[in-house]
């Protein structure tokens, strides 16, 4: 199934290029050297926090995660799940890595989706540091309300699927 995925990107990326070179080729050889410089620098960050994961897993303690954030740990597990990812501070590398270490830890999937979607859609301090100066209040805490119940719909979801 990953192999699909990987050959399916591939193949879009290859059609995106190609249909960009029709275009200009110029801009297209940009592209390509900026997209390679934005490979090589994300590269170390994805590595470190790949390995890093690996040690935060191995420094949480497993009994607490297990016992609060285990697949028997229901609707408190999911409540404590979206609390720690809206307050979750960090970029991606951070946020999944830490996501990846409660797996590892014995957190449940549908856990850790809440935790992930939480973290996605209202960081607080993405909210206090980008959102607020830049757009109306009011849209701010409506876009932030709207969202509240989604990290439980995205559990429930996982529930419903089955086993991850």
């Amino acid at each position: 199934m990953i192999l699909l995925v990987n050959l399916l990107l591939w193949t879009v990326a290859i059609v995106l290029v190609a249909m960009a070179a029709q275009r200009s080729t110029l801009q297209t050889r940009n592209g390509i050297r900026t997209s390679a410089i934005e490979f090589v620098r994300l590269l170390p960050r994805i590595a470190i926090g790949v390995v890093g994961s690996g040690y935060i897993a191995a420094a949480l303690p497993q009994n607490l995660i297990g016992q609060w954030l285990g697949p028997h740990s229901g609707l408190l597990g999911l409540v404590i799940a979206t609390v720690v990812g809206a307050i979750m501070p960090g970029g991606p590398v951070l946020g999944f890595s830490i996501g990846a270490a409660a797996l590892k830890s014995g957190a449940g999937a549908p856990q850790v989706i809440a935790y992930t979607t939480a973290w996605a859609l209202y960081a607080v301090q993405r909210l206090f540091v980008y959102e607020v100066p830049m757009m109306p209040p009011r849209v701010v805490w409506l876009r932030a309300a709207v969202s509240l119940p989604l990290p439980f719909l995205a559990a429930a979801a996982a529930m419903l699927a089955g086993k991850p």
